[in-house]
């Protein structure tokens, strides 16, 4: 009986309440939805899930063939072409469905990212991730049955993605056009300004090939992984509970239209919010995927390294990059793996040698950085680096100087070590989905890797990638907080997880460890880094005690923070300071520590 009322409470969270106004059909009606023409602009996203007058619908199985589309956008792109691929095709792809008695929909794709399997005019920059979403009907619609799901335009040479919604009309083996938008967003680099696309696409239907025995394991598989899924609840459900501005600047400093998602894990529950978009609230927040930049580089990194101290031993660390990665620089041979961790490789040598005081961000994007950024192949990446890179006169370990180029080489060191103790089929991120992603509850694991001309599957970022959900971030967090152990497993090296917890062995980003010098009375406390992760500063409010709090952080200012007592809080969002740009940030860099602290003081 609890797994069934699980169940139901999944089902019921898949759709945010508050995105919920009245019928889809009065905002796509039957005209539309039959339409293949490209619509005057996006709509209120209420159009892509069940209002209250919503009533059951019939299941759907079988394959949507959808074709390739032109994407609407505005603003308009600076630049539409990127890399030889066109950022405003949508990409033709084949997504099977089932749906589950709840009136769930559930993609077979969800959770990967789908690659254009019919291009149109031009190769499409995109590809595709679809997650669950829900079917009904309503008065408006005759005999048709909608059906709609989240969906994110992402990009396999930049971790960038755009979170929308996708709705057709289904009526036995008939179906409508699809009508998609994208109304949100993770912050842009290579591809600007912030925008909204939305578009129109043809589909067919293709009965599914799988048999019923196929067909209900796949649903059964669907139902156990909503059922894993952490208790939820919309973050305003909290708020009401609590004396008034407790939760005042939660997802601070970044302003509030700059923010994606949030999310807060507390006494068992994670709480969640999505941020409003153009088109109001959108209706599924804990299906959004992000783009959350460096945050991959304490996922991917920790939870290998961690890992693999655990199954063969702490000696892992002390690896040589050099030893794993030929044709490197004869210095990476007395490069560790955890130096790379700590950004402290001692290579990169652009910019300023002055590492007293050290700047840990001089240089970072010299050296044609871009270049080397969207290079497709590793053998590409490795000759970028060779040519563009040089040793610095400083030791490994010794100074940190923030290099996306370290955590890349570092990925394909792991890999390698990997190789050699399993065999020529392991791979680094298999490694994690199979033995750290999916005993934890983490379904899907979605990365960026480089792309190999022979088409063999490439090797997975470290420095950057990572396409996960809220649930995702707080399962890989509360992991950390609880030491590497879950369920009773000791998954991840037990010690070694507790030196990264309190920052022992963590580097001073703005010191040289070859000439340590006292730091002065009243000094601000050091800014620390160690295996992916900063710490945020903080002194509890009930205990008086400085914390170093583990950080997750990436690019657009994507942030997870570890608390005391599994306490998480998580930030998705698009925020960007560039000179002479909007202002992004309050004036308090510790505003969400702050609401933290009250909520449950430190």
């Amino acid at each position: 009986m609890k797994t069934l009322q699980r169940l139901a409470l999944c089902a019921a969270l898949l759709v945010d309440a508050t995105a919920q106004a009245g019928p889809a059909s009065g905002l796509l009606p039957l005209a539309r939805m039959q339409s293949t023409s490209t619509p005057a602009g996006p709509v209120r996203n209420a159009a892509f899930a069940p209002g209250d007058d919503a009533r059951a619908a019939p299941p759907f199985a079988g394959v949507l063939r959808i074709s390739a589309a032109e994407l609407a956008v505005a603003p308009a792109l600076a630049k539409r072409i990127v890399d030889g691929r066109d950022a405003q095709a949508f990409p033709g792809v084949s997504l099977a469905f089932i749906t589950l008695d709840d009136g769930t929909l559930v993609p077979l794709e969800r959770g990967t990212m789908v690659a254009e399997s019919a291009r149109g005019k031009t190769s499409s920059y995109w590809n595709l991730i679809p997650q669950f979403g829900r079917v009904w009907r309503e008065k408006g619609d005759g005999d048709w049955s909608r059906a709609a799901f989240p969906l994110m335009l992402v990009n396999d040479t930049e971790n960038h993605a755009h979170q929308g919604l996708a709705t057709f009309l289904y009526r036995g083996s008939d179906v409508s056009a699809l009508q998609f938008q994208f109304v949100q967003q993770n912050a842009p680099y290579l591809l600007s300004p912030y925008c909204q696309f939305w578009g129109a696409a043809r589909t067919e239907f293709r009965a599914s090939s799988a048999d019923a025995a196929a067909q209900a394991s796949a649903a059964r598989t669907a139902r156990e992984e909503l059922a894993a899924r952490l208790p939820a609840q919309p973050l305003a459900t909290l708020r009401k509970t609590l004396p008034r501005g407790t939760l005042d600047g939660l997802g601070g400093p970044v302003l509030p239209q700059w923010q994606v998602a949030l999310g807060l894990f507390w006494k068992g529950t994670l709480y969640y919010e999505g941020a409003d978009t153009p088109q109001g609230a959108y209706p599924y927040p804990l299906e959004m995927r992000f783009g959350v930049r460096s945050v991959t580089k304490s996922v991917g990194t920790p939870l290998s390294l961690l890992r693999l101290a655990q199954v063969y031993g702490p000696y892992v660390l002390d690896l040589r990059i050099g030893d794993y990665v030929p044709g490197l620089d004869p210095k990476w041979s007395r490069i560790r793996f955890i130096d790379a961790a700590n950004m402290a490789s001692g290579f990169g040598g652009v910019g300023s040698f002055v590492t007293h005081p050290n700047d840990d961000n001089e240089g970072y994007l010299l050296a044609d950085y871009d270049g080397w950024y969207t290079a497709p192949s590793h053998a590409q990446k490795l000759a970028h680096i060779n040519s563009h890179l040089t040793p610095y006169p400083w030791e490994p370990g010794t100074v940190m100087r923030y290099r996306d180029q370290d955590f890349y080489l570092l990925g394909a060191a792991v890999d390698a070590f990997l190789k050699s103790v399993r065999g020529p089929k392991a791979d680094a991120w298999h490694m994690l989905e199979e033995e750290v992603f999916t005993p934890i509850g983490i379904a899907h694991a979605p990365i960026v890797r480089t792309r190999e001309a022979d088409g063999r599957e490439g090797l997975a970022w470290f420095n950057a990638g990572y396409y996960p959900t809220l649930d995702d971030l707080a399962k890989i967090a509360l992991l950390m907080a609880d030491k590497g152990e879950h369920a009773g497993v000791q998954i991840l090296h037990r010690g070694l997880t507790e030196d990264l917890l309190a920052a022992r062995g963590a580097i001073d980003k703005d010191g040289d460890a070859a000439r340590p010098t006292d730091r002065a009375a009243g000094a601000p406390p050091p800014r620390l880094y160690r295996m992916g992760y900063h710490y945020t500063a903080w002194t509890g409010s009930r205990s008086g005690q400085l914390l170093q709090l583990p950080t997750m952080s990436g690019f657009g200012d994507n942030e997870v923070n570890i608390f005391p007592g599994r306490t998480i809080a998580i930030r998705a969002a698009k925020a960007v300071t560039w000179k002479g740009g909007p202002v992004v940030h309050s004036d308090d860099p510790l505003a969400t520590a702050r609401a933290v602290d009250r909520l449950s003081p430190l």
